[in-house]
């Protein structure tokens, strides 16, 4: 974990500020700089100081009221999984209250804050509060072999009234579960196992389940062991199109990261294995995941489906690694090359990309529709052949109308265009219009488009037509 940060907004906040250092001596003091004079460090802008603090994964401690952190923070939360703590301290000291990261570690730092301010914290995690611990976060120096799911339904069974049996052959030292207010019974329908450090993940996979969590004690050699992370693209969707090295990264990993839908796509090789399946849209969270799960030792598979560097995991990796943690400098990084959608479209339907070709987002998320236009534009001038990728979806239908008309203004109505959809999965389709038929209800987040250059042709070859980019422009 990141040091902690504690905000403060006024000098009167300082005091129990160096209070609070006395028990988290790493933490950096921040004060506005308009009102303190005595802070480790200042700065201007509240929101934008604790935005860009939290996106690096620093535990939040702000002396001030929880409406302000929850609105500086609400456009951040996506990932409870990968968020780090965020704690609300009264102006006065006579609150501590956790807002954010209960699963890590949030609730641990509250009773250590609260201890020197001595009082007791504003703890609203339900679990932790009747059992006085957590299941969903076990402390260090160990690991849950569950997923979040089956996690999350033996919490709430037992808070509906369920109980449980401690078992284990290394339950002995751990008191974290002994020692708590679990609704312990010897005919329990749920059980706990603790297991040694030694056991393969592997030989009790087949155990996991809702009603039986299985935890692994680390062993202190294990907790330095630093693991791998291996940024893969699993083609398009086809078996066929996945690289032997890619198979092999996924026969060795312990862990699976990666959006969900494309986690599905490699299912044969996760069984018995952790997957940490997400939703899109929260690639850094993912990465910072990823590269989390390597430093306890994993060896870590994060799957794109294509290749992970065309629109994918591996440049969210690097953007991590770029601006957050240096102790994350220590992890193998390694990226597997995969097919991309363009690649095999272009291969279903001849060689439209048999000459120099580019690949352009139509995605505004990440970037501006003013940079997209502009791309547009001069590959277009340019005569290259253009692969457009995330060409429309539910909420962005009237950018691939505002493309057409860029492109329309330097190639022909008659330009050969190639739609691929679902490229390697169930419901494959490759079909051939012209630029001047291209419309938006052709065309979804699962297909690839190739424009064709002023040189591209159509060819028909007995029942099957063609398209290929000559090689020279003679």
């Amino acid at each position: 974990m990141k040091p902690p940060a504690i905000i403060i907004l006024g000098e009167k906040s300082i005091a129990i500020a160096r209070q609070i250092q006395t028990v988290i001596p790493n933490a950096t003091i921040y004060g506005l700089a308009s009102r303190t004079q005595t802070a480790d460090r200042q700065y201007d802008k509240f929101s934008e100081t604790i935005s860009d603090l939290f996106s690096q994964g620093h535990p939040i401690i702000g002396i001030c009221a929880a409406g302000i952190l929850i609105r500086s923070l609400a456009p951040l939360l996506s990932d409870k999984r990968a968020e780090p703590p965020v704690i609300a301290i009264a102006e006065d000291g006579s609150a501590v209250v956790p807002l954010l990261g209960g699963l890590n570690g949030a609730n641990e730092i509250a009773w250590s804050i609260s201890k020197a301010l001595q009082i007791r914290p504003a703890i609203t995690t339900t679990g932790e509060l009747r059992f006085q611990t957590s299941l969903l976060a076990p402390p260090s120096g160990y690991r849950l072999l569950n997923d979040d799911e089956q996690a999350k339904t033996f919490l709430a069974d037992l808070l509906a009234g369920a109980t449980v049996k401690l078992i284990g052959d290394a339950l002995d030292e751990a008191g974290w579960l002994s020692d708590s207010n679990l609704p312990f019974a010897d005919d329990a329908s749920h059980r706990i196992e603790v297991v040694s450090s030694e056991l393969e993940p592997e030989a009790i996979a087949s155990k996991l389940s809702s009603n039986y969590l299985v935890y692994q004690a680390i062993s202190s050699s294990n907790l330095n062991n630093i693991g791998k992370v291996s940024i893969i693209g699993t083609g398009p969707g086809a078996s066929k199109w996945m690289s032997p090295e890619v198979k092999a990264i996924l026969e060795d990993a312990t862990d699976f990261v990666g959006y969900k839908t494309y986690v599905n796509l490699v299912k044969e090789f996760t069984k018995g294995k952790i997957v940490h399946a997400s939703d899109n849209r929260v690639e850094l969270d993912r990465a910072r995941h990823a590269l989390e799960l390597a430093m306890g030792g994993k060896s870590v598979a994060i799957v794109s489906s294509g290749d992970a560097g065309i629109y994918g995991m591996a440049s969210a990796v690097f953007e991590v690694l770029d601006r957050d943690n240096p102790k994350w400098n220590d992890i193998d990084i390694h990226v597997a090359p995969g097919i991309s959608a363009v690649q095999a479209a272009a291969a279903a339907i001849g060689a439209p990309i048999g000459h120099d070709f580019c690949t352009i987002s139509l995605s505004d998320i990440l970037k501006p529709w003013e940079i997209i236009e502009q791309r547009l534009a001069a590959v277009a001038q340019a005569d290259f052949v253009i692969a457009i990728y995330n060409p429309i979806s539910t909420q962005r239908k009237w950018q691939l109308p505002a493309a057409k008309e860029i492109l329309l203004k330097w190639r022909s109505p008659d330009t050969p265009v190639v739609l691929g959809h679902k490229m390697g999965r169930k419901g494959e389709n490759v079909r051939v219009i012209t630029l001047a038929e291209l419309s938006p209800d052709l065309a979804d987040m699962q297909t690839v488009i190739i424009i064709g250059s002023s040189k591209t042709r159509t060819l028909k070859i007995g029942d099957r037509l063609r398209v290929y980019t000559p090689r020279n422009y003679d």
